[in-house]
């Protein structure tokens, strides 16, 4: 196996990213400020372990995004070979599981192999399910409310059964309702050989924890373990480690607690902080040295952080020497903030020509901030490019055909067959459906199954029986041809003509364009699938189930629209941004209640803490300067709101973040008069000491 000498792998590296690469034996933990090369520590030390001898199916790295671990896998490759980075087990964590549950699922439920994986909006719709079976109204139980009991519930790693009163706390009178929904959709989703996002993990969990074989042959498999960004795992991801690493403890977390923002999507900035704890004996190594960013803007950031209480103490430093000062505009109203951004935009390219659009970018807490700023640049003629639009694959005619070809996968996928049985219009009204349900719920048999059931053809009118055994038939003749491997996209394209979809885009959408237009996204979507088979590895035999599966486990980094290729100025929300880098950017809304947003405060000290770790993250996105926004007032809900400057601008570091705190109270309080003379004088005493534009 090709393999470069030492000297050749470390080339390069730092003293303590040298450390990190070499220390293979027992438990690591690597702290990695923002930009300071950790994707280079992570594929490097897995390619000296490669190259030490290690097998490399003995590696396991876990990633939270699918294009993160595609990133790492070509490294590696580059670093040892393309054969020997495929060995590696590498991807996120619940592509991992799947791995894990499609061969040993069986074991911990009514499952089978070819298990679905289900979305946000079949999620909706078996709560709503099971809400109607229970007998609770629209009125009695909210679909969102209930989805947000079993997130909190499976985020304790509870199942139903699991669930004690001391669970219900905070849900009122209706917390039993929500554990009697919460019930009744774990058994659909069995029903139905489905999985959410979160029973990948639990049930993963409970196959470890009831079945000793089974654990101990993913113990042998597996004996070295990374896992990047370890500030954003959950309380699952931490059990399933430890499992894993129960008896050799080769297990490696690379990790920035000071950029730890997912705490509303269960992420516990307590698994990196508690790592010696809970991995004991472990080693710490900082990553220090930033190769992103000029000091004056990693000085901020490092006087923001500091002001947290609970974290690992990093002082980030670079060799790109100072560069520019931060600056602060505060601006009379969001309208002229806006403004001020385009025109600062348009100053900077015209002063140096060599800048792109896409070398700028403007974030903000909320989404809600980028209508004002988006009418502002479209004015002066600038469409900007929007991280986190609306994606491709979540388009409603391409959620449809996902949903036929899910049918073939799993005959047990209730909420795809109910997506799709009346698209296009083919004769199946809503008794029809009704009817079906009842059925189903009646003989505990998956729907798909009743379509050509005489109990059913004879139950409903003569063109809805026979609409459905036409259906079923078509699905039936498709999954003969799907079973065997290859020729992907004809299959899928012959399938989708077989039930009517292709050709059924007039009967949809009375609009002429509209119908081809979605029926363009649905050939762009199949040509998707062809890429798909194109790029697989030579002699790798493709079958619908494994696409199914790869897209099922897609992330939002892997469901963008990448159509949109030309030069633009970047808008997106702090959050959505993580991980990415630009020459200049600009943080618009610095104000109370906007950042930090009134929510954090509501909640506790961690709430604000969370927030100034966004705010941390939004400051380390800039390389060459970092501009800072804030408005006096806001037009909201049809008259102006009056805003005092963030706190978080008076923890920059020196004069830059003098004076610009007031009283919340006061703009509270204060006529209009007095908040503007306040604000006035706020904006003169920073503009004397040349901070502020």
């Amino acid at each position: 196996m090709p393999f470069k000498p030492i000297h050749e792998l470390l080339a390069g590296l730092n003293p303590p990213q040298r450390e990190a690469v070499l220390h293979t034996e027992g438990p690591l933990l690597v702290l990695a400020g923002a930009g300071t090369g950790k994707t280079r520590v992570i594929t490097t030390r897995i390619a000296y372990m490669i190259g030490h001898g290690i097998p490399p199916g003995q590696i396991a790295a876990m990633t939270f995004t699918n294009k993160a671990a595609a990133e790492m896998r070509e490294r590696v490759g580059k670093l040892v070979s393309a054969e020997a980075a495929k060995e590696v087990t590498l991807g996120t964590f619940h592509a991992f599981c799947a791995r894990i549950l499609r061969r040993d699922i069986h074991l911990v439920g009514n499952y089978n192999s070819n298990y679905s994986i289900v979305d946000d909006a079949d999620q909706t719709g078996i709560v709503k399910q099971a809400c109607a079976e229970l007998g609770y109204g629209k009125d009695e139980i909210q679909a969102k409310e209930v989805l947000s009991f079993i997130s909190k519930c499976k985020s304790k790693m509870l199942f139903p059964d699991q669930v004690t009163n001391g669970d219900l706390v905070g849900t009122g009178s209706a917390g039993t309702a929500y554990l009697t929904v919460y019930e009744r959709y774990q058994q659909i989703l069995e029903l139905q050989n489905a999985l959410d996002f979160d029973d990948m993990l639990l049930l993963t969990l409970k196959l470890f924890e009831t079945n000793e074989e089974c654990l101990k042959r993913y113990q042998d498999k597996y004996r070295y373990l990374l896992v990047d960004e370890y500030q954003d795992t959950n309380a699952a991801q931490l059990k399933l480690l430890q499992y894993l690493t129960q008896f050799r403890q080769n297990i490696c977390v690379v990790g920035d607690d000071d950029q730890s923002i997912y705490a509303w999507r269960g992420a516990d900035v307590g698994n990196i902080l508690n790592f010696p704890t809970y991995f004991p004996g472990s080693r710490e190594i900082k990553l220090e040295q930033n190769y992103r960013s000029t000091n004056n803007i990693l000085n901020a950031a490092n006087a923001v952080i500091a002001h947290n209480g609970q974290r690992f103490d990093k002082n980030l430093w670079s060799t790109k020497g100072d560069g520019e000062e931060i600056k602060i505009a505060a601006l009379d109203e969001a309208e002229a903030e806006a403004d001020f951004v385009v025109n600062m935009i348009e100053n900077l390219r015209r002063a140096n020509p060599d800048y792109l659009y896409s070398d700028f970018a403007v974030l903000y807490r909320s989404n809600y901030l980028s209508r004002v700023l988006e009418q502002s640049f479209r004015t002066h003629g600038i469409r900007p490019k929007i991280i986190g639009g609306q994606e491709f694959f979540q388009r409603k005619e391409v959620k449809d055909a996902i949903a036929y070809l899910k049918m073939l996968v799993n005959p047990r996928d209730d909420q795809s067959l109910l997506r799709v049985i009346a698209v296009p219009p083919r004769g199946v009204g809503e008794k029809a459906i009704l009817k079906l349900r009842e059925l189903g719920k009646s003989q505990h048999r998956p729907l798909l199954s009743l379509l050509n059931d005489p109990g059913y053809t004879k139950a409903v009118t003569k063109p809805a029986a026979s609409a459905c055994a036409a259906l079923a038939g078509a699905i039936q003749e498709a999954k003969e041809k799907f079973a065997q491997p290859g020729g992907l996209a004809g299959k899928v394209t012959e399938y989708l003509e077989a039930v009517g979809y292709l050709n059924g885009f007039q009967r949809i959408y009375r609009d002429a364009k509209e119908a081809d237009d979605r029926r363009d996204n649905v050939y762009e979507f199949i040509n998707s699938i062809s890429m798909y088979e194109h790029n697989l590895a030579p002699g790798t035999e493709a079958y619908l189930v494994d696409w199914v599966e790869k897209f099922s486990l897609m992330d939002d980094n892997d469901r963008t629209d990448d159509d949109d290729d030309r030069d633009a100025p970047i808008f997106s929300t702090i959050h959505a941004v993580k991980g990415l880098e630009f020459p200049i950017v600009f943080v618009v809304g610095m104000e109370e209640g906007l950042f930090p947003h009134s929510r954090s405060m509501d909640e506790s000290v961690h709430g604000v803490d969370e927030e100034r770790r966004l705010f941390y993250v939004a400051i380390t996105r800039a390389k060459e300067r970092l501009f800072l926004t804030l408005s006096r007032k806001r037009f909201k809900y049809g008259e102006y709101e009056f805003h005092s400057p963030s706190r978080f601008l008076k923890d920059l570091p020196g004069d830059l973040g003098s004076r610009i705190q007031e009283e919340k109270e006061f703009f509270h309080q204060a006529s209009e008069e007095e908040q503007r003379k306040a604000f006035e004088e706020i904006l003169r005493n920073l503009r004397s000491k040349r901070k502020i534009w």
